[in-house]
C-alpha cells in the first residue's frame, strides 16, 4: 500500500507538472514577421505573452537586420511600434543590439511591456527615437 500511494503521488505530481507547462505556452503566442522588400534578409519573431500583472510582455528577436545608416534614405534608428484595437498606434521604444549598434550578426532583441493588447508590431527607420508618428514601415507581422 506505501509503494502504491509513493507512485499515485509520484504521477500526481508529474501531471500537475504537465498542466502548468502547457497552461504557460498556451497563453504565449509566437508571431512571424513577414518577407521585406526593404530589408529582404531581416527575419525576425514576437512572442506575446501576459506576465503576472496582468500586462502584455512582448519580445523581440530579429536577424539579419541591416544597419538603419545603410537604407536608402539613410536613417539613424530603428523603432518598434505595436497597433492596438482601441488605442491605436503606441511607439514601444528604440531596437538596438545587444551591444547598442547591429554587430556582424546583425542581430536585435527587445522586450517591452504594455497595458494595451497589440493586434499587430512593425518597424520603422527614424531619424529620432521619440516619435509619435510612425515613418515607412520596413518590417511589420500581418495582424494576429
Amino acid at each position: 500500500m506505501n509503494h502504491y500511494h509513493k507512485i499515485i503521488k509520484s504521477s500526481f505530481f508529474s501531471l500537475l507538472a504537465l498542466v502548468l507547462i502547457f497552461s504557460i505556452s498556451a497563453c504565449s503566442k509566437k508571431v512571424r514577421f513577414e518577407n521585406s522588400s526593404v530589408v529582404p534578409a531581416a527575419e525576425g519573431k514576437v512572442k506575446i505573452s501576459k506576465n503576472d500583472n496582468g500586462n502584455y510582455q512582448l519580445d523581440f528577436n530579429i536577424v539579419n537586420l541591416a544597419e538603419p545608416s545603410k537604407l536608402t534614405p539613410s536613417k539613424k534608428y530603428y523603432v518598434v511600434w505595436m497597433e492596438t484595437k482601441e488605442n491605436g498606434l503606441k511607439n514601444l521604444g528604440q531596437l538596438k543590439s545587444s551591444s547598442g549598434y547591429f554587430s556582424s550578426l546583425l542581430k536585435a532583441e527587445m522586450r517591452a511591456i504594455t497595458p494595451y493588447k497589440p493586434i499587430k508590431v512593425f518597424i520603422t527607420a527614424e531619424n529620432d527615437p521619440i516619435v509619435e508618428n510612425p515613418g515607412n514601415v520596413i518590417f511589420s507581422t500581418s495582424k494576429f
